[in-house]
C-alpha cells in the first residue's frame, strides 16, 4: 500500500495560482477577468486524472471522430471503434456522426485541438501553449485507422507519462480565464484577442475540465465528455 490519497494530491492554493495565470493572461493579449471571478477549486480540494486508459480512450475517440471529418468512411472510423472494444466510450451525437453522418463536420474537426490538450496530460505533446496551434506530431501519435493498428498495439506504442495533476489544473485555471476574454470580445462585437482562434482555448479547455476529477465540498462526480459546460 503506497498510502497515497486515492482522490490525488490537495491542489495548490488557487488565489495564489489565479494571480500567476492572470500575468500570463495579460501577456498573452488577453483581458483580465474581474476581481471575484469564480475559482475552479477552493483552497483543500484535491485533484486527479482520470484514469489513463479512459484518457487513451477518449483520444481514440476524437481520433476517429477527426479522421471523419478529413472523409474517413464509417467502416473505418466507427468500424475501428467497434472492433477494439470502444463503443462504449463514444457519445451518443458522436456515434451519429460516424455511422450516419449527422452533425456538423466544421464543428467536429475542431477537436483536435481537444485531442493536443489529451496528448499533453499524457505526456506526449510538451506544451499547450494558447498562442499555438497543436503540434506537426499529433497525427504520428494517433492510432492509425488506415494500416489497422489495434488500441493495445497503439497503447504499447504511446508509452504515456501523465502529467501531475496540479499541473493539470494550473493549465485549466488559465484556460478558464481566456475563454472569458473571448466570450467578452464576442458579446462586445470585438476581434478576438490572442494569437490563435477561440476554438484553441475552448477545446483544450473542454479536454481538461474533463480529464481532471476534483474532490472537495463543492464539486459534483465527474461529468461525461459531452456533459462539460463551457458556458459556465
Amino acid at each position: 500500500m503506497s498510502g497515497q490519497d486515492p482522490r490525488g494530491p490537495e491542489v495548490p492554493d488557487p488565489l495564489l495560482i489565479r494571480d500567476a495565470n492572470l500575468v500570463d493572461v495579460a501577456e498573452l493579449g488577453f483581458p483580465v477577468p474581474p476581481d471575484g471571478y469564480p475559482l475552479v477549486w477552493e483552497p483543500g480540494d484535491r485533484a486527479a486524472l482520470r484514469p489513463v486508459v479512459e484518457i487513451e480512450a477518449r483520444a481514440a475517440v476524437l481520433n476517429a471522430v477527426v479522421a471523419a471529418t478529413f472523409g474517413a468512411p464509417a467502416e473505418l472510423t466507427a468500424g475501428w471503434l467497434e472492433q477494439n472494444g470502444l463503443r462504449e466510450a463514444v457519445t451518443t451525437p458522436e456515434w451519429l456522426f460516424l455511422s450516419e453522418g449527422q452533425g456538423s463536420a466544421e464543428l467536429y474537426g475542431l477537436h483536435i485541438e481537444a485531442l493536443w490538450a489529451l496528448a499533453w496530460l499524457l505526456g506526449v505533446a510538451e506544451e499547450l501553449d494558447p498562442s499555438q496551434y497543436c503540434g506537426d506530431g499529433l497525427a504520428l501519435w494517433l492510432p492509425d485507422l488506415s494500416a489497422g493498428e489495434s488500441f493495445e498495439a497503439w497503447q504499447a506504442r504511446s508509452i504515456p507519462e501523465p502529467r501531475q495533476p496540479e499541473e493539470a489544473a494550473q493549465l485549466l485555471d488559465l484556460h478558464y480565464c481566456l475563454d472569458w476574454g473571448h466570450v467578452q470580445a464576442l458579446m462586445n462585437g470585438e476581434p478576438h484577442p490572442g494569437a490563435t482562434q477561440p476554438y484553441v482555448v475552448g477545446q483544450r479547455r473542454w479536454a481538461l475540465e474533463w480529464a481532471i476529477v476534483f474532490s472537495g465540498p463543492y464539486h459534483e462526480p465527474p461529468p461525461a465528455w459531452d456533459e462539460i459546460d463551457l458556458a459556465s
